[in-house]
Protein backbone atom coordinates (compact mmCIF):
# COMPACT_ATOMS: atom_id res chain seq x y z
CA UNK A 1 0.00 0.00 0.00
CA UNK A 2 1.41 3.58 -1.00
CA UNK A 3 2.57 5.42 2.09
CA UNK A 4 -0.29 8.24 2.81
CA UNK A 5 0.48 11.43 2.57
CA UNK A 6 0.22 13.80 5.74
CA UNK A 7 -0.51 17.34 5.01
CA UNK A 8 0.27 20.32 7.23
CA UNK A 9 -2.88 21.99 7.67
CA UNK A 10 -2.38 25.25 9.03
CA UNK A 11 -5.45 27.11 10.45
CA UNK A 12 -5.79 30.69 10.63
CA UNK A 13 -6.12 32.16 14.22
CA UNK A 14 -8.93 34.53 13.83
CA UNK A 15 -11.01 31.73 11.86
CA UNK A 16 -10.94 29.20 14.76
CA UNK A 17 -14.15 28.86 17.29
CA UNK A 18 -15.59 31.60 19.79
CA UNK A 19 -14.95 31.54 23.24
CA UNK A 20 -18.73 31.12 23.55
CA UNK A 21 -20.36 28.59 20.96
CA UNK A 22 -23.90 30.06 21.76
CA UNK A 23 -24.88 33.01 22.92
CA UNK A 24 -28.48 32.89 22.42
CA UNK A 25 -29.90 29.84 24.41
CA UNK A 26 -31.17 30.62 27.87
CA UNK A 27 -29.99 27.05 29.98
CA UNK A 28 -32.28 27.64 33.22
CA UNK A 29 -33.19 24.36 34.82
CA UNK A 30 -35.79 24.62 37.40
CA UNK A 31 -35.70 22.08 40.22
CA UNK A 32 -38.26 20.45 41.97
CA UNK A 33 -38.23 22.07 45.12
CA UNK A 34 -37.87 25.74 42.51
CA UNK A 35 -41.02 24.87 40.85
CA UNK A 36 -42.72 24.22 44.21
CA UNK A 37 -41.36 27.66 45.30
CA UNK A 38 -42.49 29.12 42.55
CA UNK A 39 -45.90 28.01 42.88
CA UNK A 40 -46.80 28.67 46.92
CA UNK A 41 -45.20 32.42 46.56
CA UNK A 42 -46.90 32.77 43.22
CA UNK A 43 -50.21 32.48 44.73
CA UNK A 44 -49.63 34.98 46.89
CA UNK A 45 -47.02 37.36 44.89
CA UNK A 46 -48.50 37.57 42.17
CA UNK A 47 -52.11 39.22 42.18
CA UNK A 48 -50.93 41.38 44.63
CA UNK A 49 -48.19 42.68 42.52
CA UNK A 50 -50.61 42.65 39.67
CA UNK A 51 -53.29 45.17 41.69
CA UNK A 52 -50.31 47.23 42.19
CA UNK A 53 -48.99 47.22 38.83
CA UNK A 54 -52.14 48.15 37.48
CA UNK A 55 -52.78 51.26 40.43
CA UNK A 56 -49.39 52.55 38.88
CA UNK A 57 -50.35 52.43 35.42
CA UNK A 58 -54.03 54.17 36.26
CA UNK A 59 -51.15 57.02 37.99
CA UNK A 60 -48.96 57.19 35.00
CA UNK A 61 -50.80 57.11 31.79
CA UNK A 62 -52.44 60.44 32.65
CA UNK A 63 -49.26 61.81 33.66
CA UNK A 64 -47.89 61.00 30.37
CA UNK A 65 -50.44 62.56 28.33
CA UNK A 66 -50.03 65.62 30.46
CA UNK A 67 -46.68 65.89 29.66
CA UNK A 68 -46.90 64.98 25.69
CA UNK A 69 -50.06 67.29 25.60
CA UNK A 70 -49.96 69.25 21.66
CA UNK A 71 -46.12 68.70 22.08
CA UNK A 72 -44.45 67.44 18.44
CA UNK A 73 -45.62 63.67 17.56
CA UNK A 74 -41.52 62.98 16.36
CA UNK A 75 -39.95 65.35 19.00
CA UNK A 76 -38.74 68.04 16.57
CA UNK A 77 -38.03 69.96 19.46
CA UNK A 78 -36.96 69.00 23.09
CA UNK A 79 -38.99 69.59 26.02
CA UNK A 80 -38.13 72.13 27.88
CA UNK A 81 -39.72 73.61 31.74
CA UNK A 82 -42.23 72.20 33.24
CA UNK A 83 -42.63 68.94 30.44
CA UNK A 84 -39.06 68.28 31.28
CA UNK A 85 -39.32 68.60 35.32
CA UNK A 86 -42.06 66.21 35.06
CA UNK A 87 -40.89 63.56 32.62
CA UNK A 88 -37.18 63.51 34.51
CA UNK A 89 -38.78 63.41 38.24
CA UNK A 90 -42.47 62.45 38.39
CA UNK A 91 -42.37 59.91 35.51
CA UNK A 92 -39.00 58.29 36.97
CA UNK A 93 -40.29 58.26 39.96
CA UNK A 94 -43.36 56.24 38.57
CA UNK A 95 -41.07 54.16 36.67
CA UNK A 96 -39.40 53.30 39.95
CA UNK A 97 -42.24 52.59 41.46
CA UNK A 98 -43.44 50.30 38.73
CA UNK A 99 -40.33 48.12 38.97
CA UNK A 100 -40.23 48.32 43.03
CA UNK A 101 -44.10 46.62 42.62
CA UNK A 102 -42.73 43.67 40.67
CA UNK A 103 -40.12 42.74 43.16
CA UNK A 104 -37.18 44.43 41.50
CA UNK A 105 -34.24 45.36 43.68
CA UNK A 106 -32.05 48.14 42.03
CA UNK A 107 -28.44 48.57 43.19
CA UNK A 108 -26.31 51.26 41.37
CA UNK A 109 -22.90 51.57 40.87
CA UNK A 110 -20.52 54.25 39.71
CA UNK A 111 -21.91 57.70 38.87
CA UNK A 112 -24.02 59.17 35.79
CA UNK A 113 -22.02 62.13 33.96
CA UNK A 114 -24.07 64.73 32.51
CA UNK A 115 -25.05 65.04 28.69
CA UNK A 116 -22.23 67.34 28.56
CA UNK A 117 -19.36 65.04 29.67
CA UNK A 118 -21.37 62.35 27.82
CA UNK A 119 -23.73 62.28 25.07
CA UNK A 120 -24.29 58.81 24.59
CA UNK A 121 -25.21 56.07 27.03
CA UNK A 122 -24.72 52.44 26.01
CA UNK A 123 -25.57 49.34 27.61
CA UNK A 124 -24.74 46.05 27.52
CA UNK A 125 -25.22 42.90 27.80
CA UNK A 126 -28.66 43.14 26.53
CA UNK A 127 -29.89 40.27 27.87
CA UNK A 128 -34.27 40.64 29.03
CA UNK A 129 -37.52 42.93 28.15
CA UNK A 130 -36.74 43.86 32.43
CA UNK A 131 -33.17 45.96 30.98
CA UNK A 132 -35.97 49.04 30.40
CA UNK A 133 -35.44 49.42 33.63
CA UNK A 134 -31.97 51.51 33.33
CA UNK A 135 -33.75 53.96 31.36
CA UNK A 136 -36.12 54.57 34.54
CA UNK A 137 -31.98 55.00 36.55
CA UNK A 138 -30.89 57.37 34.12
CA UNK A 139 -33.30 59.53 34.21
CA UNK A 140 -35.14 58.96 30.87
CA UNK A 141 -33.00 59.88 28.48
CA UNK A 142 -34.10 59.49 24.97
CA UNK A 143 -33.81 55.89 22.89
CA UNK A 144 -34.04 54.75 19.48
CA UNK A 145 -38.09 52.77 18.70
CA UNK A 146 -39.77 52.04 16.40
CA UNK A 147 -42.84 54.62 14.90
CA UNK A 148 -45.06 51.87 15.30
CA UNK A 149 -44.65 51.85 19.28
CA UNK A 150 -46.42 55.20 19.48
CA UNK A 151 -49.54 53.94 18.53
CA UNK A 152 -49.66 51.42 21.16
CA UNK A 153 -52.20 52.02 23.60
CA UNK A 154 -50.96 53.20 27.13
CA UNK A 155 -47.76 52.13 26.35
CA UNK A 156 -47.34 54.55 23.13
CA UNK A 157 -47.56 57.61 25.50
CA UNK A 158 -44.76 56.51 28.32
CA UNK A 159 -42.25 55.81 24.65
CA UNK A 160 -43.35 59.49 23.59
CA UNK A 161 -42.00 60.75 27.09
CA UNK A 162 -38.70 59.84 25.83
CA UNK A 163 -38.22 61.52 22.80
CA UNK A 164 -37.25 58.59 21.11
CA UNK A 165 -35.20 58.33 17.61
CA UNK A 166 -37.59 56.68 15.27
CA UNK A 167 -37.14 54.17 12.85
CA UNK A 168 -39.71 53.17 10.63
CA UNK A 169 -39.23 50.40 8.40
CA UNK A 170 -41.54 51.71 5.78
CA UNK A 171 -39.09 54.60 4.73
CA UNK A 172 -36.08 53.09 2.67
CA UNK A 173 -34.14 56.01 4.17
CA UNK A 174 -34.96 55.66 7.41
CA UNK A 175 -31.10 54.21 8.57
CA UNK A 176 -29.63 56.89 7.39
CA UNK A 177 -32.35 59.69 8.85
CA UNK A 178 -32.02 57.98 12.66
CA UNK A 179 -27.70 57.92 12.11
CA UNK A 180 -28.15 61.53 11.32
CA UNK A 181 -31.02 62.22 14.20
CA UNK A 182 -28.51 60.33 16.61
CA UNK A 183 -25.65 62.72 15.39
CA UNK A 184 -27.81 66.20 15.90
CA UNK A 185 -29.18 64.92 19.30
CA UNK A 186 -25.14 63.91 20.47
CA UNK A 187 -23.46 67.08 19.01
CA UNK A 188 -26.83 69.76 20.59
CA UNK A 189 -24.64 70.60 23.43
CA UNK A 190 -26.85 69.41 25.88
CA UNK A 191 -29.45 70.73 24.94
CA UNK A 192 -30.96 67.02 23.94
CA UNK A 193 -31.32 64.37 26.74
CA UNK A 194 -28.17 61.48 26.73
CA UNK A 195 -29.03 58.81 24.00
CA UNK A 196 -29.40 55.72 25.41
CA UNK A 197 -28.99 52.78 23.23
CA UNK A 198 -28.33 49.18 23.56
CA UNK A 199 -25.51 47.95 20.92
CA UNK A 200 -25.48 44.58 20.94
CA UNK A 201 -29.10 44.73 19.25
CA UNK A 202 -30.68 41.66 20.52
CA UNK A 203 -30.74 39.41 23.89
CA UNK A 204 -27.97 37.08 24.89
CA UNK A 205 -27.52 35.15 27.59
CA UNK A 206 -25.10 37.23 29.12
CA UNK A 207 -21.93 34.54 28.90
CA UNK A 208 -20.04 37.32 26.70
CA UNK A 209 -20.86 40.76 24.51
CA UNK A 210 -21.63 40.16 20.53
CA UNK A 211 -20.54 42.76 18.05
CA UNK A 212 -21.53 46.05 18.46
CA UNK A 213 -23.64 47.81 16.07
CA UNK A 214 -22.23 51.26 14.76
CA UNK A 215 -25.12 53.66 14.81
CA UNK A 216 -24.07 55.01 18.39
CA UNK A 217 -20.56 55.62 17.74
CA UNK A 218 -20.76 57.58 14.28
CA UNK A 219 -20.65 60.85 16.22
CA UNK A 220 -17.37 60.22 17.62
CA UNK A 221 -18.50 61.90 20.96
CA UNK A 222 -17.77 60.63 24.53
CA UNK A 223 -19.44 57.46 25.35
CA UNK A 224 -20.63 56.31 29.25
CA UNK A 225 -20.85 52.21 29.49
CA UNK A 226 -23.52 51.15 31.28
CA UNK A 227 -23.33 47.76 32.84
CA UNK A 228 -26.04 45.30 33.73
CA UNK A 229 -26.06 42.30 35.53
CA UNK A 230 -28.46 40.17 37.29
CA UNK A 231 -26.61 38.32 40.33
CA UNK A 232 -29.64 36.22 41.15
CA UNK A 233 -29.30 32.40 42.35
CA UNK A 234 -32.17 31.41 40.07
CA UNK A 235 -32.13 33.53 36.60
CA UNK A 236 -35.62 34.31 35.84
CA UNK A 237 -35.29 37.16 33.69
CA UNK A 238 -32.82 35.79 30.64
CA UNK A 239 -35.17 36.39 27.48
CA UNK A 240 -33.17 34.65 24.21
CA UNK A 241 -33.85 32.90 21.12
CA UNK A 242 -34.16 29.34 22.63
CA UNK A 243 -35.40 29.53 25.92
CA UNK A 244 -38.71 30.18 28.07
CA UNK A 245 -41.08 32.62 26.59
CA UNK A 246 -41.65 35.85 27.67
CA UNK A 247 -45.24 35.33 29.88
CA UNK A 248 -43.15 32.27 31.90
CA UNK A 249 -40.73 34.79 32.52
CA UNK A 250 -42.69 36.82 33.94
CA UNK A 251 -44.80 34.83 35.82
CA UNK A 252 -41.28 33.57 37.45
CA UNK A 253 -39.84 36.72 37.71
CA UNK A 254 -43.16 37.81 39.72
CA UNK A 255 -43.02 34.75 41.67
CA UNK A 256 -39.96 35.61 43.31
CA UNK A 257 -39.01 37.26 46.60
CA UNK A 258 -36.99 39.72 45.15
CA UNK A 259 -35.12 39.96 41.78
CA UNK A 260 -32.13 42.00 41.88
CA UNK A 261 -30.35 44.04 39.34
CA UNK A 262 -27.13 45.65 39.27
CA UNK A 263 -26.37 48.96 37.48
CA UNK A 264 -22.79 50.32 37.03
CA UNK A 265 -22.22 53.45 35.33
CA UNK A 266 -18.25 53.28 34.61
CA UNK A 267 -16.43 56.35 33.56
CA UNK A 268 -17.11 58.02 30.02
CA UNK A 269 -14.73 56.97 27.15
CA UNK A 270 -13.24 59.93 25.39
CA UNK A 271 -12.49 58.70 21.68
CA UNK A 272 -9.01 59.26 20.07
CA UNK A 273 -8.46 60.82 17.37
CA UNK A 274 -8.14 58.04 15.12
CA UNK A 275 -11.54 56.42 16.78
CA UNK A 276 -13.69 59.55 15.83
CA UNK A 277 -12.63 58.89 12.33
CA UNK A 278 -13.68 55.18 12.61
CA UNK A 279 -17.14 54.07 14.48
CA UNK A 280 -15.91 50.23 13.93
CA UNK A 281 -13.47 51.30 16.15
CA UNK A 282 -14.56 52.89 18.60
CA UNK A 283 -17.26 50.67 19.02
CA UNK A 284 -14.92 47.80 19.35
CA UNK A 285 -12.58 49.55 22.07
CA UNK A 286 -15.85 50.16 24.25
CA UNK A 287 -16.95 46.71 23.96
CA UNK A 288 -13.69 45.68 24.99
CA UNK A 289 -13.61 48.02 28.08
CA UNK A 290 -17.34 46.86 29.34
CA UNK A 291 -15.99 43.10 28.38
CA UNK A 292 -13.19 43.69 30.57
CA UNK A 293 -15.10 45.34 33.47
CA UNK A 294 -17.65 42.17 33.31
CA UNK A 295 -14.89 39.45 32.98
CA UNK A 296 -16.76 38.30 29.99
CA UNK A 297 -15.10 37.22 26.46
CA UNK A 298 -16.32 38.76 23.07
CA UNK A 299 -17.14 37.55 20.39
CA UNK A 300 -18.42 37.70 17.06
CA UNK A 301 -21.73 37.27 16.98
CA UNK A 302 -25.09 39.86 15.61
CA UNK A 303 -28.84 39.34 15.15
CA UNK A 304 -27.86 38.20 11.40
CA UNK A 305 -26.67 34.81 13.31
CA UNK A 306 -29.92 34.88 14.97
CA UNK A 307 -31.95 35.08 11.97
CA UNK A 308 -29.60 31.88 10.67
CA UNK A 309 -30.88 30.51 13.47
CA UNK A 310 -34.34 30.44 12.69
CA UNK A 311 -33.27 29.08 8.93
CA UNK A 312 -31.66 26.27 10.33
CA UNK A 313 -34.80 25.16 12.54
CA UNK A 314 -36.67 25.98 9.36
CA UNK A 315 -34.36 22.90 7.05
CA UNK A 316 -35.04 21.15 10.26
CA UNK A 317 -31.57 21.62 11.33
CA UNK A 318 -30.83 22.26 14.84
CA UNK A 319 -31.26 25.86 15.83
CA UNK A 320 -27.55 26.78 16.72
CA UNK A 321 -26.15 24.55 13.79
CA UNK A 322 -27.06 28.66 12.05
CA UNK A 323 -23.98 30.39 14.37
CA UNK A 324 -21.12 30.98 12.63
CA UNK A 325 -20.10 34.62 14.33
CA UNK A 326 -21.51 36.52 11.14
CA UNK A 327 -19.67 39.66 11.64
CA UNK A 328 -16.04 37.72 11.39
CA UNK A 329 -17.51 35.39 8.64
CA UNK A 330 -18.81 38.03 6.04
CA UNK A 331 -16.18 40.53 6.82
CA UNK A 332 -13.36 37.79 6.37
CA UNK A 333 -14.81 35.85 3.87
CA UNK A 334 -16.73 38.61 1.83
CA UNK A 335 -20.33 36.63 2.45
CA UNK A 336 -23.24 38.14 2.64
CA UNK A 337 -26.45 37.12 4.84
CA UNK A 338 -27.97 35.38 1.67
CA UNK A 339 -25.04 33.84 0.42
CA UNK A 340 -24.74 32.08 4.21
CA UNK A 341 -28.83 31.56 3.62
CA UNK A 342 -27.88 29.69 0.47
CA UNK A 343 -25.04 27.67 1.57
CA UNK A 344 -26.90 26.96 4.92
CA UNK A 345 -29.57 25.39 2.14
CA UNK A 346 -27.23 23.47 1.01
CA UNK A 347 -25.47 22.11 4.54
CA UNK A 348 -28.67 21.07 5.36
CA UNK A 349 -28.84 18.68 2.52
CA UNK A 350 -26.29 16.69 3.62
CA UNK A 351 -27.00 17.16 7.28
CA UNK A 352 -30.86 16.44 8.19
CA UNK A 353 -30.44 13.05 8.44
CA UNK A 354 -27.49 13.50 11.08
CA UNK A 355 -27.84 13.95 14.71
CA UNK A 356 -26.60 17.61 16.04
CA UNK A 357 -26.48 18.93 12.16
CA UNK A 358 -22.89 17.72 12.14
CA UNK A 359 -21.76 15.58 9.01
CA UNK A 360 -19.75 12.84 9.50
CA UNK A 361 -17.30 11.13 6.39
CA UNK A 362 -19.83 8.89 5.66
CA UNK A 363 -22.58 11.61 5.21
CA UNK A 364 -19.68 13.70 3.03
CA UNK A 365 -19.04 10.77 0.23
CA UNK A 366 -22.92 9.77 0.43
CA UNK A 367 -23.85 13.56 -0.35
CA UNK A 368 -20.99 13.53 -3.00
CA UNK A 369 -22.35 10.30 -4.59
CA UNK A 370 -18.47 9.10 -3.86
CA UNK A 371 -17.25 6.26 -1.86
CA UNK A 372 -14.69 6.95 1.02
CA UNK A 373 -11.67 7.15 -0.42
CA UNK A 374 -7.83 8.69 0.31
CA UNK A 375 -8.56 11.87 -1.82
CA UNK A 376 -12.06 12.54 -0.39
CA UNK A 377 -10.36 12.08 3.55
CA UNK A 378 -7.76 14.36 2.23
CA UNK A 379 -10.48 16.84 1.47
CA UNK A 380 -12.58 16.14 4.56
CA UNK A 381 -9.89 16.42 6.87
CA UNK A 382 -9.21 19.92 5.18
CA UNK A 383 -13.22 20.75 5.97
CA UNK A 384 -12.62 19.66 9.27
CA UNK A 385 -10.66 22.17 10.82
CA UNK A 386 -10.76 21.30 14.90
CA UNK A 387 -10.20 17.89 13.70
CA UNK A 388 -13.18 16.35 15.71
CA UNK A 389 -14.06 13.77 12.73
CA UNK A 390 -17.48 15.91 12.11
CA UNK A 391 -18.01 19.05 9.43
CA UNK A 392 -20.77 21.83 11.09
CA UNK A 393 -22.02 24.75 8.93
CA UNK A 394 -19.27 27.38 9.94
CA UNK A 395 -15.95 24.45 9.55
CA UNK A 396 -18.25 24.03 5.60
CA UNK A 397 -18.94 27.67 4.82
CA UNK A 398 -15.26 28.45 5.44
CA UNK A 399 -14.07 25.61 3.47
CA UNK A 400 -16.25 25.96 0.48
CA UNK A 401 -15.26 29.58 0.48
CA UNK A 402 -11.62 28.97 1.03
CA UNK A 403 -11.06 25.83 -0.06
CA UNK A 404 -13.30 24.80 -2.79
CA UNK A 405 -14.37 27.84 -4.61
CA UNK A 406 -10.56 29.01 -5.49
CA UNK A 407 -10.50 25.80 -6.96
CA UNK A 408 -13.34 26.23 -9.21
CA UNK A 409 -11.33 28.22 -12.03
CA UNK A 410 -11.66 27.89 -15.72
CA UNK A 411 -8.17 26.25 -15.52
CA UNK A 412 -8.99 23.66 -13.65
CA UNK A 413 -12.26 22.72 -15.14
CA UNK A 414 -10.84 22.68 -18.62
CA UNK A 415 -8.01 19.94 -17.55
CA UNK A 416 -10.76 17.74 -15.74
CA UNK A 417 -12.83 18.11 -18.86
CA UNK A 418 -10.27 16.83 -21.13
CA UNK A 419 -9.29 13.79 -19.08
CA UNK A 420 -12.89 12.54 -18.88
CA UNK A 421 -12.60 13.27 -22.59
CA UNK A 422 -10.54 10.80 -23.79
CA UNK A 423 -11.84 10.66 -27.84
CA UNK A 424 -11.49 14.44 -28.02
CA UNK A 425 -14.59 14.83 -29.37
CA UNK A 426 -15.54 17.75 -27.06
CA UNK A 427 -17.74 15.79 -24.91
CA UNK A 428 -18.20 13.13 -22.56
CA UNK A 429 -19.83 10.22 -22.68
CA UNK A 430 -21.16 7.60 -20.01
CA UNK A 431 -18.62 5.13 -20.97
CA UNK A 432 -15.67 7.83 -20.60
CA UNK A 433 -17.34 8.99 -17.30
CA UNK A 434 -17.54 5.84 -15.85
CA UNK A 435 -14.15 4.39 -16.52
CA UNK A 436 -12.08 7.22 -14.97
CA UNK A 437 -14.04 7.61 -12.21
CA UNK A 438 -14.10 3.71 -11.48
CA UNK A 439 -10.07 3.67 -12.42
CA UNK A 440 -9.40 6.68 -10.05
CA UNK A 441 -11.93 6.99 -7.15
CA UNK A 442 -13.50 3.63 -7.05
CA UNK A 443 -16.70 4.59 -7.85
CA UNK A 444 -19.75 1.83 -8.24
CA UNK A 445 -21.82 1.60 -11.61
CA UNK A 446 -24.94 2.57 -9.69
CA UNK A 447 -23.54 5.98 -8.18
CA UNK A 448 -21.75 6.99 -11.21
CA UNK A 449 -25.02 6.66 -13.38
CA UNK A 450 -27.15 8.83 -10.82
CA UNK A 451 -24.14 11.42 -10.81
CA UNK A 452 -23.68 11.11 -15.05
CA UNK A 453 -27.54 11.80 -15.00
CA UNK A 454 -27.32 14.72 -12.93
CA UNK A 455 -24.78 16.51 -14.79
CA UNK A 456 -26.53 15.72 -18.21
CA UNK A 457 -28.97 18.61 -17.90
CA UNK A 458 -30.83 18.14 -21.19
CA UNK A 459 -30.44 14.37 -20.82
CA UNK A 460 -28.83 13.92 -24.16
CA UNK A 461 -26.73 11.09 -23.08
CA UNK A 462 -23.25 12.93 -23.16
CA UNK A 463 -21.95 15.65 -21.01
CA UNK A 464 -20.75 19.11 -22.85
CA UNK A 465 -18.29 21.71 -21.39
CA UNK A 466 -21.03 24.41 -20.20
CA UNK A 467 -22.98 20.90 -18.44
CA UNK A 468 -19.77 20.36 -16.76
CA UNK A 469 -19.04 23.75 -15.90
CA UNK A 470 -22.50 24.49 -14.49
CA UNK A 471 -22.72 21.41 -12.02
CA UNK A 472 -18.97 22.45 -11.29
CA UNK A 473 -20.35 26.14 -10.17
CA UNK A 474 -23.21 24.52 -7.61
CA UNK A 475 -21.02 21.94 -6.60
CA UNK A 476 -17.57 23.46 -5.87
CA UNK A 477 -16.78 20.23 -3.70
CA UNK A 478 -15.74 18.52 -6.59
CA UNK A 479 -13.36 20.78 -8.09
CA UNK A 480 -11.11 20.41 -4.74
CA UNK A 481 -11.59 17.34 -4.27
CA UNK A 482 -10.07 16.51 -8.64
CA UNK A 483 -7.11 18.81 -7.18
CA UNK A 484 -6.88 16.71 -4.00
CA UNK A 485 -7.03 12.97 -5.99
CA UNK A 486 -4.40 15.10 -8.60
CA UNK A 487 -1.73 15.98 -5.62
CA UNK A 488 -2.23 12.59 -3.63
CA UNK A 489 -1.26 10.80 -7.58
CA UNK A 490 1.97 13.52 -7.89
CA UNK A 491 2.64 12.72 -4.32
CA UNK A 492 2.30 9.19 -4.57
CA UNK A 493 4.85 9.64 -7.90
CA UNK A 494 7.36 11.57 -5.86
CA UNK A 495 7.20 8.46 -3.06
CA UNK A 496 7.88 5.87 -5.94
CA UNK A 497 10.75 7.67 -7.85
CA UNK A 498 14.38 5.84 -8.19
CA UNK A 499 16.86 6.72 -5.27
CA UNK A 500 18.77 9.58 -8.16
CA UNK A 501 15.73 11.38 -8.30
CA UNK A 502 14.87 11.97 -4.92
CA UNK A 503 16.61 15.08 -4.87
CA UNK A 504 14.45 16.56 -7.39
CA UNK A 505 11.29 14.97 -6.00
CA UNK A 506 11.93 16.50 -2.40
CA UNK A 507 12.02 19.76 -4.79
CA UNK A 508 8.38 19.25 -6.28
CA UNK A 509 7.49 17.53 -2.60
CA UNK A 510 8.32 20.81 -1.22
CA UNK A 511 6.52 22.67 -3.76
CA UNK A 512 3.30 20.82 -3.20
CA UNK A 513 3.68 21.02 0.87
CA UNK A 514 4.15 24.83 0.14
CA UNK A 515 0.76 24.83 -1.76
CA UNK A 516 -0.97 22.56 0.73
CA UNK A 517 0.28 25.19 3.56
CA UNK A 518 -1.72 28.19 1.71
CA UNK A 519 -4.58 26.36 0.73
CA UNK A 520 -6.50 26.71 4.15
CA UNK A 521 -5.31 30.63 4.63
CA UNK A 522 -6.86 33.75 3.74
CA UNK A 523 -5.52 37.18 4.51
CA UNK A 524 -7.32 39.08 7.12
Amino acid sequence: MPPQRVSALPRQQSLLLPAVINPFVQDTRLSRADIAKCVLLGIFLVPIRAILLSLVLTVTWPVAVIITFQHPLKGAEPMTGWRRFLCQNVMAFLGRAYYFCMGFRVVVKGRQVTSHEAPILAVAPHSTFFDGIVCIIAGLPSTVSRVENLATPIFGRFVRCLQPVLVSRKDPDSRKNTIQEIDSRAKSGGLWPQVLIFPEGTCTNRSCLITFKQGAFIPGVPVQPILLRYPNRLDTVTWTWQGFSSRTLLLLTLSQLYTTVEIEFLPPHIPTEEERKSPALLASRVREIMAAALGVPVTDHTYEDCRLMISAGELTLPMEAGLVEFTKISRKLNLKWDNLKKELEGFAAMATSCKGGRITISEFAKFLKLPVNPALEELFTLFDRNGDGTIDFREYVIGVTILCRPANTEEVLQMAFKLFDTDEDEKITREEFTALLRSALGVSDLNMVKLFKEIDADCSGYITFSEFQAFATSHPEYAKLFTTYLELQRYQAVQEARPGDLELSGQLGSEGSLEDSVSDKKDD
